[in-house]
């Protein structure tokens, strides 16, 4: 049975430092349990903010990165070297400590000049590592995958009216998005809702709005991406801060 919880921080720094914190208690119990932590990293600038604390923060030292997986739930179809790449923003923020083996960090080659290339080659890795090293028979699960959530209640790179949001088999897709006129290599739903825990970390006025369509409104579910996550058996926890939070009541 899944389960959904909300926690509201006072500002985006409040909510990266607590994340962190949650997030190293989670990865320091998954390897006690089993010897391994698997997370899959989001993209923006609110994850950002998680990831500067975890790497420069003394507090998280104890982080168990040498048992810990790395993999991306999205990326753009750049260069690991473009400003606009998940990887580069992972690489000068968590990377650069050094502390993650190079081994345990699996990026999307989205280098490639084919997006569905890139794709299919990252949908093998995950069938590799998941069905071999962590014997699972079907979709992976994820101790943890990390989301954010557009004005537009887009997550990962599955954006309203795309038709990466359909997608039943495939464990990753090539998604043309319109309103950017480019390709987004993302994990698909099936990936997402197998996972043990998903966060949402969603800040800033902007998402205010969608905030409350999502959560109070409930209404064009399927105009609404975000609302297509619903975990199979795990924990759903949306991490707001006050402005995202704007419209909810005090109450919910």
């Amino acid at each position: 049975m899944s389960q959904e919880s909300r926690h509201v921080y006072p500002d985006a720094d409040a909510l990266a430092k607590g994340a962190a914190i949650d997030l190293q208690r989670h990865a320091q119990r998954c390897v006690a349990e089993k010897g391994i932590f698997t997370l899959a990293l989001a993209g923006g600038s609110t994850p950002r903010k998680l990831y500067t604390v975890l790497a420069s923060d003394p507090m998280f030292l104890e982080f168990p990165w040498d048992k810990t997986h790395l993999f991306f739930g999205d990326e753009r179809h750049v260069p690991p070297t473009h400003l606009d790449s998940n990887y580069l923003m992972v690489q000068t923020t968590l990377l650069s400590t050094g502390r993650i083996p190079a081994g345990n960090v699996h990026r999307i080659r989205a280098e490639l000049p084919d997006a569905n290339q890139a794709a299919v080659d990252y949908d093998v890795e995950l069938h590799t590592f998941f069905n071999t090293a962590m014997r699972f028979s079907q979709c992976p699960r994820f101790d943890m995958i990390l989301l954010g959530m557009g004005p537009d209640g887009h997550t990962a790179s599955l954006f309203p009216g795309s038709q990466g949001l359909e997608e039943k088999n495939r464990w990753v897709v090539a998604n043309w998005v319109e309103k950017f006129k480019s390709t987004r290599i993302t994990f698909t739903f099936p990936v997402l809702n197998a996972a043990h825990s998903v966060w949402l970390l969603v800040c800033g006025p902007d998402k205010a709005d969608m905030m409350f369509e999502v959560l109070i409104a409930t209404r064009n579910q399927a105009n609404y991406p975000v609302q297509r996550v619903k975990l199979l058996d795990g924990f759903k926890v949306w991490l707001l801060d006050k402005a995202a939070a704007a419209r909810l009541p005090r109450s919910y």
